[in-house]
């Protein structure tokens, strides 16, 4: 064996080894599942699950949840990820580790995020194979922009909690003037008029539906 083919061993093998190391953690994950699920530290005389995963596996209460809560994920809704063809398709770099499927199973909950969102960060994960911290910051990139309100949008948005404020302030006052007769008729009658204009008002506004 000539020294560029020992060179060419050597850079597969170290290649297979990283692609175990990305992936070491699914073992990991699904055992910690399994305990969390089972509550099975219970029988093994741990009163919590993160009593168990700190005196006995020396890890942290954030990062043992953070494994569960990902395989539970990848389980659920990225299942190829699990399967052995994954990985052996794929280039070593193209493999996300658990912090990378984590940023993804966080992006999973938003509701800002629309499909099309989430399948450009997934896109960016599975097949770029970007790195965790930048798809993290696409991603509250993303919710910050979703949040962005137009102020004259956010005026109107006042505005008709207010008006529903002092109906509701109005017709809570009139019925207690009613009830406990603190009031004149007169009054009453008024009271109940602007309450009408205010109620007829609102529900004609097209910005108030």
């Amino acid at each position: 064996m000539n020294i560029t083919q020992q060179s060419d061993n050597l850079r597969a093998h170290i290649a297979g080894h990283a692609k175990d190391f990305k992936l070491s953690w699914i073992q990991l994950g699904q055992g910690l599942y399994s305990v969390w699920r089972d509550k099975l530290y219970q029988s093994w005389e741990f009163e919590k699950f993160e009593d168990y995963v700190t005196r006995e596996l020396g890890l942290k209460k954030p990062l043992a949840l953070k494994l569960v809560k990902t395989y539970f994920f990848v389980e659920q809704d990225e299942p190829v990820y699990l399967k052995k063809e994954f990985a052996e398709v794929r280039e070593t770099v193209n493999i996300p580790g658990y912090e990378g499927l984590d940023v993804l199973r966080l992006a999973r909950a938003r509701k800002e995020l629309t499909r099309e969102d989430y399948s450009k960060l997934r896109k960016d994960i599975f097949e770029k194979g970007k790195e965790a911290s930048l798809v993290r910051k696409d991603l509250t990139a993303i919710i910050k922009e979703r949040k962005k309100v137009d102020p004259e949008q956010a005026r109107e948005a006042r505005h008709e909690q207010s008006v529903r404020r002092l109906v509701a302030a109005l017709r809570s006052f009139k019925k207690d003037m009613e009830t406990l007769k603190l009031a004149e008729p007169d009054i009453i009658e008024e009271a109940e008029e602007l309450l009408k204009r205010l109620e007829e008002q609102h529900s004609h506004d097209p910005k108030a539906h």
